[in-house]
């Protein structure tokens, strides 16, 4: 539907917004059911997710796994502080590059909007050193490719606002 937005506001906060041509339902779940998210939350093309681990409940634990396919790779760990289906996830995470990083707070919201949803993610780093570091990574490329991913997943989607 659209490509992501990046913004950063004060020193410690990152705001992505992206479309999606579908339901917030829809988009709340692929981003909290292993099955969907094994298959979108990629990366750059060639990188699979061996392990995706996501209990959706306050307190549940988040660890995801990265490889390359050629013996590299991350992780990601972290856990859900609250759920609000199907408009709202907060949760902490830390990625693990081998060290883990200070923790993002993470609140991400689904807003319907005309026929598709509106997502914003917004993110609160410690300080503005940690935010500089992660957007010297080029995130926003690696997030936008996994968003494009999940919207050429088959059968994802087809559930648009208004259906049964």
């Amino acid at each position: 539907m659209s490509k992501l937005t990046l913004e950063t506001e004060g020193d410690r906060f990152v705001v992505v917004r992206r479309r999606f041509a579908a339901s917030p339902e829809e988009v709340y779940r692929a981003h909290l059911d292993p099955e969907i998210l094994r298959e979108w939350l990629l990366g750059p093309d060639g990188w699979t997710m061996p392990v995706c681990v996501v209990d959706p409940r306050p307190g549940g634990e988040i660890r995801y796994e990265w490889s390359n396919g050629e013996g590299g790779g991350f992780h990601l760990t972290g856990e859900f502080v609250e759920l609000d289906p199907p408009h709202r996830i907060v949760h902490v995470e830390r990625m693990h590059l081998p060290d883990p990083t200070p923790d993002n707070h993470v609140v991400t919201t689904f807003t319907a909007d005309g026929d598709g949803t509106l997502m914003t993610m917004r993110m609160t780093l410690p300080d503005a050193q940690t935010r500089e570091a992660m957007l010297s990574t080029g995130m926003e490329h690696g997030m936008e490719a996994s968003y494009a991913r999940l919207e050429r997943t088959p059968g994802w989607g087809d559930a648009t606002p208004g259906s049964p």
